[in-house]
């Protein structure tokens, strides 16, 4: 990781230092959550490293050390003791190597959220400004507390998602590999028994044995290009314009837009709200929303949200503005903003589209049922009855 160099002025005036960071942007943004205006910062040419340590960690073990840490914390237990005795204790290596690495950071004189900022992969914007936020105010176990409330519940929320993915996506894989086994295996048979018939064959049983013919000939080009396409895909989602296009269409598809929609309202309402009810500054809460949106729309709504307030304008007037946010949210926002609770009104929301996420997964997974059989009948089915259509046919001619 590079370090680099910078000139600011802060609380106490001008402040020269330096900061580890992956890149410049990451940097200034995390001395301006310092309170540090960032004037000049440069790379240093052979800067320290340090070791890129740790990786992602699963929100379960995630809230599990979260939980754990704000209870030893409130317990009065000194802090580097807190974090050896997690490190110990984790069931996931990769934490306990991270918790380790803090461990020793701390011990040193850093302090634990810059510690905690040395391992990005493990511990996002959020996690970090956060325990900054309880370090300064000396609430540091009721933000972790916080944390761990909202990482379980973010938590909950992707696996409601990932529940009305999985229905959907099991069914029509089984399905593919069905119909590539019976034109591969199962038709072939049949193919052999009616070139002895001599007689013209239905056109559905024509079709269905072109198919076979086609698949046995090219499966390999078949799969390397659906490889090919998926691989594409991915590539073309990883450029800015790419993820903007395909998150725009995805707001837009009947019945899973309207799930997105809802889950994406809740992560933002969910996280800004943690991040404004810990103190965190409004500008840099917006920020660290917009990283974790999930969405590239709804992460450019709350950025340009984010300019609108800077400029002096309140919150809810660029987010009715952006179109993203539902008429109940702006104006539920708007009232908080008015009323001075704004973190509270933002925690309800959240609780409510939670619900809504609960609905619309039910509702998704009972319309999908009866389509997903109807889709298997027409498929397996119609294979099935194209091969019978012939034997019919001579059933008849032999009466």
């Amino acid at each position: 990781m590079p370090t680099f160099a910078y000139t600011g002025r802060g609380a106490r005036g001008v402040i020269n230092g330096e900061i580890d960071a992956p890149d410049r942007t990451t940097a200034v943004g995390e001395l301006r959550g310092r309170a540090i205006l960032v004037s000049k910062i440069t790379e240093k040419a052979g800067g320290k490293t340090v070791a890129k340590l740790g990786g992602r960690v699963s929100d379960k073990e995630m809230a599990i050390f979260t939980r754990q840490f704000s209870t030893m914390v409130d317990a009065g237990l000194p802090l580097v003791q807190c974090l050896n005795i997690l490190a110990e204790q984790s069931e996931s290596k990769t934490l306990r190597g991270v918790t380790a690495s803090v461990a020793r950071q701390v011990e040193s004189g850093s302090t634990l959220a810059d510690a905690l900022r040395r391992h990005p992969r493990t511990f996002d914007d959020l996690f970090t400004n956060l325990v900054q936020v309880g370090e300064t105010g000396g609430i540091l176990d009721v933000v972790l507390q916080r944390l761990s409330q909202y990482i379980e519940k973010a938590a909950a929320l992707k696996r409601k998602v990932k529940a009305a993915m999985i229905y959907p996506a099991t069914i029509i894989g089984v399905a593919f590999l069905v119909v590539i086994f019976m034109l591969t295996f199962v038709i072939p048979t049949f193919a052999s028994m009616f070139k002895g018939l001599g007689a013209e064959l239905p056109l559905p049983t024509q079709i269905v044995l072109w198919l076979s013919d086609f698949v046995r000939g090219y499966i390999l080009l078949i799969i390397a290009a659906i490889a090919g396409a998926v691989y594409a895909l991915r590539r073309y989602y990883k450029t800015e314009g790419g993820r903007g296009t395909i998150d725009a269409l995805a707001l837009k598809v009947p019945v899973f837009g309207t799930l997105i929609r809802k889950v994406s309202v809740a992560r933002f309402t969910r996280t800004f709200g943690t991040l404004v009810s810990s103190g965190v500054p409004i500008l840099e809460g917006l920020r660290i929303t917009a990283r974790t949106a999930g969405n590239r729309v709804v992460e450019k709504a709350v950025m340009q949200c984010r300019a609108a307030v800077t400029a002096g304008k309140t919150l809810s007037e660029p987010l009715k503005a952006s179109g993203v946010f539902p008429p109940m949210v702006t104006q539920m926002i708007s009232v908080g903003e008015q009323t001075g609770a704004l973190d509270a009104m933002l925690s309800k929301i959240a609780d409510f589209y939670d619900d809504e996420v609960d609905t619309a997964v039910g509702a998704l997974t009972a319309l999908l049922e009866p389509l997903m059989i109807v889709f298997l009948g027409v498929v397996i089915g119609g294979l099935v009855v194209a091969m019978y259509l012939p034997i019919f046919r001579l059933v008849t001619l032999i009466k």
